[in-house]
């Protein structure tokens, strides 16, 4: 069965799921080839008693687009979650979390797939890019963020803080990592 990579980004309203929300994500399901195979995205309901942390606050209030974006047709995580089950389980493959941090990212998706699915397609773990690009590049961890790797590694793809859009290229800088590394 081939391994479908997931490019996953995660909005919040603070660091950490539970005492701060998940407020939308998105996924790119993506071959190694660089195919698209489907997406899927969801804005959140907040969690009851949940607040958004002061530091993440005032950074959403730089960005109030992206910020819109993520709050236009909240649905319940009790609902979303297991539809985002249903699609990973339909696709074509073994899904495998991707994203850039995968740190932060996987924390949010896999916290909400436990408590509101009751279950991970992903297993417990996550391929985190940043990573990826310090292993290919022989660098240091620090060295590896994303104003440091080849122009050659991106496509001309928006980074706008909208869980789709960023979704969508880190997948695609992800299967051009991919596509040198095995070259």
């Amino acid at each position: 069965m081939p391994e479908i990579y997931i490019s996953t980004d995660v909005e919040a309203d603070g660091p950490i799921p539970g005492p701060h929300s998940m407020l939308s994500f998105a996924s790119a399901a993506y071959t190694a080839d660089k195919q698209l195979l489907s997406t899927f995205t969801v804005n959140l309901d907040t969690l009851p008693g949940a607040s958004a942390h002061p530091e993440t606050a005032a950074w959403w209030l730089t960005q109030p687009a992206a910020w819109a974006a993520c709050r236009s047709n909240p649905e319940p995580p009790e609902a979303a979650m297991p539809r985002y089950v249903a699609w990973l389980q339909s696709l074509p493959g073994k899904p495998v979390f991707v994203a850039y941090p995968a740190g932060f990212d996987f924390l949010f998706v896999y916290w909400y797939l436990m408590r509101f699915a009751g279950e991970s397609p992903f297993g417990h773990s996550a391929l985190d890019i940043k990573t990826f690009a310090m292993a290919m590049l022989k660098s240091g961890y620090r060295k590896s963020t994303k104003n440091h790797l080849p122009a050659r590694w991106f496509d001309c793809l928006p980074h706008t803080h909208v869980a789709l859009d960023d979704a969508l290229e880190q997948g695609a800088l992800f299967c051009n990592m991919l596509k040198e590394n095995r070259a």
